[in-house]
C-alpha cells in the first residue's frame, strides 16, 4: 500500500481503547501466565505466522498494544501494511517480557486478524475494478467503537473511505426524503443550514427521483438498488444535465455484480460487505524461546 493511506493507526488516541480491550481480557488477572511466576522474570521471542493467505493490516496496532504491557518490547514487522501474503508467511518477530507476550497475544491477534480480514475482502473488490475508472468506496456500516480501525483496514485494502461520520457530509437518504416530503423539500431545508464546503449527496431509487436530484443541483447522486439497465439511463441523464455531478452506485453489490455496475459509467460503487461480511485472516503466534533476564 502506498504512503497516502487515509490515516495512520497511531494518529488516533488509542491508548485508552487498548487498555480497555486488554482489561476486558485480563479481568482480575491472567491466572495462567501469573501462575507460572518465574515467567515474569524472563524474556522471550515469538513470531507471527499466517495460516491462510491474505492482505495484512494492523501490525502497528499490535505493536502499540504489546507495548502497553512492556514498554521495552520489540515488535519488528517483516511485511508492509497492505501486503498480500501467502500461507505460512512470517509477519513479525517479537521479543520482550514473556509475560507480556503471553498476556497480550489474544487481543493483539484478534485485532490484526479482524483488520486483515477486512483488508483482504476489500482488496478482492478493488481488484475487480482494476481495469475500470470506477472506484470502490466503503460505508458507515461498522462495528460501534471500531469505525476508525475498520475504515483504516478498508483503506489498506484499497478502498476510498466514505464519510467517517454524520458530520463529514450531507447524505439525504430515503427516510430523510420521506420525513421532509420529497427530495426538493429536503434539499431546500438542509442546504441553508450547512457550511461550505460540506457536500450534499442524495439517494435515489427511481428515474423520477434522479430527475428531482438533478434539478436540485446536488453534488453527488446515489443510485440505490437499481438494475444496471435503469442505472445506465440514470447515468446518461445525469451526465447530460450536470457533467460535474459525481455518481455513486449502491445496493446489491457483490464481486459478481461489480463489473456490470461499473460498466454503466458510475464514478463510485459503495458496499458494506468487506467490513460486515469478511472472515478473519487466520494468524498464529509461536513462542520460540525464553531466557532469564540478565
Amino acid at each position: 500500500m502506498s504512503s497516502d493511506t487515509a490515516f495512520s493507526l497511531l494518529d488516533f488516541a488509542l491508548d485508552d481503547q487498548l487498555r480497555a480491550w486488554l482489561q476486558e481480557d485480563v479481568g482480575r488477572g491472567d491466572w495462567t501466565t501469573n501462575g507460572l511466576g518465574a515467567l515474569a522474570q524472563r524474556s522471550g521471542e515469538a513470531i507471527w505466522v499466517t495460516r491462510a493467505g491474505g492482505v495484512v493490516a494492523g501490525l502497528p496496532l499490535a505493536q502499540h498494544l504489546f507495548q502497553q504491557l512492556d514498554a521495552d518490547l520489540s515488535f519488528e514487522p517483516l511485511v508492509s501494511e497492505g501486503e498480500a501474503c501467502t500461507p505460512n508467511t512470517t509477519l513479525a518477530k517479537i521479543s520482550g517480557s514473556l509475560a507480556a507476550l503471553l498476556t497480550g497475544e489474544r487481543v493483539a491477534l484478534n485485532l490484526v486478524m479482524r483488520l486483515s480480514g477486512i483488508a483482504t475482502a476489500t482488496r478482492q473488490y478493488v481488484d475487480q475494478l482494476a481495469n475500470s475508472p470506477t472506484q470502490f468506496v466503503d460505508t458507515r456500516k461498522t462495528t460501534p467503537g471500531l469505525r476508525q480501525l475498520e475504515k483504516y483496514a478498508s483503506r489498506v485494502g484499497g478502498a476510498i473511505n466514505h464519510r467517517m461520520g454524520l458530520d463529514d457530509a450531507v447524505m439525504i437518504k430515503d427516510n430523510h426524503i420521506a420525513a421532509a416530503g420529497g427530495i426538493r423539500a429536503a434539499v431546500a431545508q438542509i442546504r441553508p443550514a450547512v457550511p461550505y464546503p460540506i457536500t450534499i449527496e442524495v439517494e435515489t431509487s427511481s428515474l423520477e427521483q434522479v430527475d428531482e436530484a438533478i434539478a436540485c443541483a446536488v453534488d453527488i447522486i446515489m443510485l440505490d438498488n437499481m438494475p444496471p439497465a435503469i442505472m445506465q439511463v440514470a447515468v446518461e441523464r445525469i451526465r447530460a444535465a450536470k457533467p460535474a455531478v459525481k455518481i455513486e452506485a449502491s445496493g446489491n453489490v457483490s464481486l459478481e455484480t461489480l463489473g456490470p455496475i461499473a460498466a454503466t459509467g458510475v464514478d463510485f460503487i459503495s458496499s458494506s460487505a468487506p467490513i460486515t461480511r469478511s472472515p478473519w485472516l487466520d494468524i498464529s503466534m509461536q513462542v520460540l524461546n525464553a531466557h532469564a533476564v540478565s
